[in-house]
């Protein structure tokens, strides 16, 4: 027979299984409740993440049903209409780890609908991004070198034989490869000159009948032919050649591995995360998906729980999760989540500048923070909301009633195993006079109450951090 101690000792060990899911799940994903976490954990860790490493395995969402729904604003031209098909797979898909990669080699690969004005060029670049984000380096870079959007963001256009324009090789160096300091100016300018040629075929006109799909386009004749020596090596090079050099220097990985690092770990990763994620981008021929599967079962993302501020669009999506709202494409008003993102500092598709945005303590200023606040307690104090409902007919399963204490522990795990300090708690009790055992009926009522829980929650320092 199972005696109290060993049950105990079950639980605990449930509970913490729970724990360390739903730290996985923040970081590959988008955050989920306690009861999807609690079947995540029966499968088990390392079955999960290479699931979340195998999105093919998963059917794709039906992304017809939410134009059809939505009509009014499912306009291809439409940056925000992109947007908002990107923010309801985020929202519902079995892929999340898709989506996520495509929000981290767009922070990488930063290019801006401001200069592009063209969406379905950008469109184009998201799939891009989306549909190979998991594969190889290599490859992510040649098609990104020959992306429509991105030539044309970077004037690679203008980059002729005769005439060279240094914008795409620069930056291709600088801001997507290896960093600063790691390469001259006469590298960048015979990466530029490895690159002439390479362009872009008439999208215009615009109207009557819209954009025409851009393409990439090369023009052997527009190509510097002559020996370049780049990074130490000498030939008559070509772009592809040029990635391929990129590839074989350590300050590649070294630069990648820390980006990895600071979006999946936590804002000041250490050293020696980052050589860990490094020496396996290296040991795999930079192959992302095997990167990821050994940072996300390395000891130092297990013990980064809540070392990362969340993302607007982390903490936007996450919350709408929890709520349970837009899980169905008919649902009204999810194109509205689009500029509230924006005004917490992200507009997808539309970075700021060329070095993408300034992550961390920066997403949390003061003007930024208000909107956080707002937008969280809005969605999360109702308690008719889908997600909120759930979580209180689970507290209240079984009981009449619940202490104070324990109904608060009880709110934060179904909310996705979030923590409090003790004087937060609290806190949180304090300022919703919460005292003695809280009656679980009438359910109206108590769902009010959880409510009320989930919105004080959801201003704490705490619920920033993911």
């Amino acid at each position: 027979m199972t005696s109290v101690h060993s049950k105990a000792r079950s639980l605990r060990h449930s509970q913490s299984d729970v724990t360390l899911m739903a730290h996985l799940v923040r970081r590959a994903g988008f955050g989920a409740r306690a009861e999807e976490l609690e079947a995540l954990a029966v499968k088990g860790y390392d079955v999960v993440v290479d699931d979340l490493l195998h999105p093919e395995r998963f059917p794709d969402l039906d992304e017809d049903l939410l134009e059809r729904f939505h009509s009014e604003h499912s306009d291809d031209e439409s940056t925000g209409w992109t947007v908002t098909r990107w923010t309801y797979q985020m929202i519902n898909s079995k892929r999340p780890l898709q989506f996520k990669m495509a929000i981290f080699w767009h922070g990488l690969f930063a290019t801006a609908v401001s200069k592009v004005t063209n969406n379905p060029m950008m469109r184009d670049q998201y799939l891009m991004l989306r549909d190979n984000g998991l594969g190889n380096l290599r490859t992510i870079l040649q098609k990104l070198a020959r992306d429509p959007a991105m030539l044309y963001w970077l004037d690679q256009q203008q980059n002729h034989a005769a005439a060279v324009n240094e914008n795409w090789g620069r930056e291709l160096l600088e801001l997507f490869s290896m960093g600063r300091g790691n390469y001259t100016e006469d590298d960048v300018k015979a990466a530029a000159r490895a690159f002439t040629g390479w362009t872009i075929d008439q999208t215009f006109p615009r109207y009557p009948s819209g954009y025409y799909d851009a393409r990439f386009v090369y023009r052997e004749e527009d190509h510097d032919h002559s020996a370049k020596t780049m990074l130490g090596h000498t030939g008559d090079f070509n772009g592809d050649d040029v990635i391929d050099i990129i590839l074989k220097q350590p300050a590649t990985a070294q630069y990648l591995g820390k980006h990895l690092c600071k979006f999946f770990v936590e804002d000041d990763p250490e050293e020696a995360a980052i050589s860990a994620v490094a020496e396996t981008l290296v040991a795999s021929s930079f192959d992302i998906r095997a990167t990821l599967r050994m940072l996300f079962t390395s000891d130092f993302f297990k013990e980064a729980a809540f070392k990362k501020v969340k993302s607007p669009v982390e903490h936007v999506v996450g919350t709408v999760r929890t709520a349970g709202r837009y899980t169905d494409p008919w649902e009204g008003g999810i194109d509205a989540l689009v500029p509230t993102m924006g005004r917490m500092g992200q507009a997808l598709l539309n970075p700021p500048t060329v070095e993408g945005w300034h992550t961390g303590r920066e997403w949390i200023d003061s003007a930024y923070l208000i909107e956080r606040v707002n937008f969280a307690a809005e969605l999360l104090g109702d308690p008719t909301a889908p997600g909120v409902s759930a979580m209180a007919d689970r507290i209240a399963r079984g009981r009449r009633a619940v202490a104070a204490p324990a109904l608060v522990d009880a709110v934060l795990y179904e909310m996705g195993a979030l923590t409090l300090g003790a004087d937060d708690k609290a806190a949180v009790r304090e300022s919703l006079e919460l005292v003695g055992d809280i009656p679980c009926g009438p359910p109206d009522r108590f769902r009010e109450t959880v409510a009320r829980i989930c919105r004080t929650i959801s201003a704490s320092r705490q619920y920033q951090l993911g």
